[in-house]
C-alpha cells in the first residue's frame, strides 16, 4: 500500500525543480533544538509517538493515525533584540519537525496530541519551490541544495518566502541512492 502524500499540481517542472501549488492540510509538529541529524530524530520521535497512539480520541481512548510522506523540517527563525553596535550570533539550532496528517482528517476529527510539544496546524493553499535529490543528507547538502534552489528561483525573478525546510520521503532503511529528498521553499 503507497504511502499517502500531501496533494499538489505540478505548475512548472525543469529537471531536478518544480514549482507546486499545495492543496490545503494539517500538520503535526514539534519544536526541537540541536544540529539538524539529532534535531530530525528527535523531532521524529515525538511526532511519531502521537500518531502510534500518545493521544485521546474524539470518542475517548487512544488512536493510531496512519504515517505519511514527507517528514519535514526547518529551520525555526530566532528574533533577536536590536543592540549597539549591531551584531548576530547564533547560539544552537531552534527546527520545527512536522508530518502531515492524512486528508481524511480534520482539525475537528484529529485526536488531541497527550505530549504538550506536539501541536497540530492548519496550513493553507500554498506555492512551493522545490529540488528533488537522492541520497544521505548532511547538514551541509541541504544548504547546498537550498543555495541551488534559490540559485534557480533567482533566474526566473522568483522572490522566495521564509526558510528552506528539507522534505523525507522514505524509511531510515531506504538505501540512500533510493531515497527521495526535496528541499522546499514557499514562494
Amino acid at each position: 500500500m503507497a504511502t499517502e502524500e500531501p496533494s499538489y499540481t505540478v505548475i512548472e517542472q525543469s529537471g531536478d525543480f518544480e514549482l507546486r501549488r499545495y492543496s490545503p492540510m494539517i500538520v503535526a509538529e514539534t519544536q526541537v533544538s540541536g544540529p539538524m541529524d539529532a534535531a530530525s530524530s528527535a523531532g521524529f520521535r515525538l511526532i511519531a509517538d502521537y500518531i502510534f497512539g500518545n493521544n485521546t480520541s474524539r470518542a475517548g481512548g487512544n488512536e493510531k493515525i496512519s504515517m505519511t510522506a514527507p517528514v519535514t523540517m526547518e529551520p525555526k527563525p530566532e528574533k533577536i533584540s536590536m543592540t549597539v553596535p549591531v551584531s548576530m550570533e547564533q547560539t544552537g539550532e531552534q527546527w520545527r519537525v512536522h508530518f502531515v496528517m492524512p486528508s481524511q482528517y480534520t482539525l475537528d476529527s484529529l485526536p488531541t496530541p497527550n505530549n504538550s510539544a506536539v501541536s497540530l496546524r492548519e496550513v493553507p493553499a500554498s506555492n512551493y519551490a522545490v529540488i528533488r535529490f537522492s541520497g544521505l543528507v548532511s547538514e551541509e547538502k541541504r544548504a547546498a541544495k537550498a543555495a541551488e534552489l534559490m540559485t534557480w528561483l533567482d533566474s526566473k525573478g522568483i522572490t522566495p518566502v521564509g526558510e528552506p525546510k528539507l522534505a523525507r520521503y522514505n524509511p531510515p532503511w531506504t538505501l540512500p541512492f533510493l531515497r527521495r529528498n526535496e528541499v522546499m521553499v514557499a514562494y
